[in-house]
């Protein structure tokens, strides 16, 4: 999205709540959207399923965007997993519930829940398979790992979350 064409005082009026603000962020932001969602989705009728869908998104949570900068790339996550969500609607992507896998998981000999842990544990890249060593084995905090790592908290819980889901992934093929 053009940060450019989006000003700062028009985000921060439409984020509080200003009616014309809103309508004029929306006006703004729906071409990038279209195109973004154009590019993302698997067929034009989801593309456009998805940009009305983060458009109306856009409407109901602005509010809760705190920062001009983090905007773009919560709008265009937005309209990802909007694709996402329709591409699974129809059997394009298979989905999995959490609830199926875990059950999956639990079914299995503890012998054998255990060696995949370790593989999947192992498969990680080493970024991650410190962070996840460090906070669910050694049970440190994440402001620790980060003064361990000389990383930021952000990056330790980002890498965390990947890594968790990376392993979940692996676990649930």
């Amino acid at each position: 999205m053009s940060a450019a064409a989006i000003s700062p005082d028009l985000f921060e009026a439409a984020r509080l709540g200003d009616p014309k603000a809103m309508a004029s962020l929306l006006a703004t932001a729906q071409p990038d959207i279209r195109r973004y969602a154009r590019a993302t989705c698997r067929s034009s009728a989801d593309a456009e399923d998805a940009a009305q869908e983060a458009l109306w998104i856009l409407f109901r949570r602005v509010g809760t965007i705190r920062s001009m900068l983090a905007f773009s790339a919560w709008l265009f996550s937005v309209v990802r997993r909007e694709c996402l969500r329709l591409a699974r609607r129809v059997g394009l992507v298979p989905s999995i519930e959490e609830s199926e896998a875990e059950a999956a998981l639990l079914a299995r000999p503890e012998a054998d829940l255990r060696l995949d842990v370790a593989a999947a544990f192992e498969a990680l890249p080493p970024h991650y398979r410190d962070v996840v060593l460090m906070r669910d084995v050694k049970e440190m905090t994440i402001d620790e790992i980060a003064d361990a790592l000389g990383a930021s908290r952000q990056t330790v819980k980002a890498r965390l979350h990947r890594a968790r889901a990376l392993m979940r992934e692996y676990l649930t093929r």
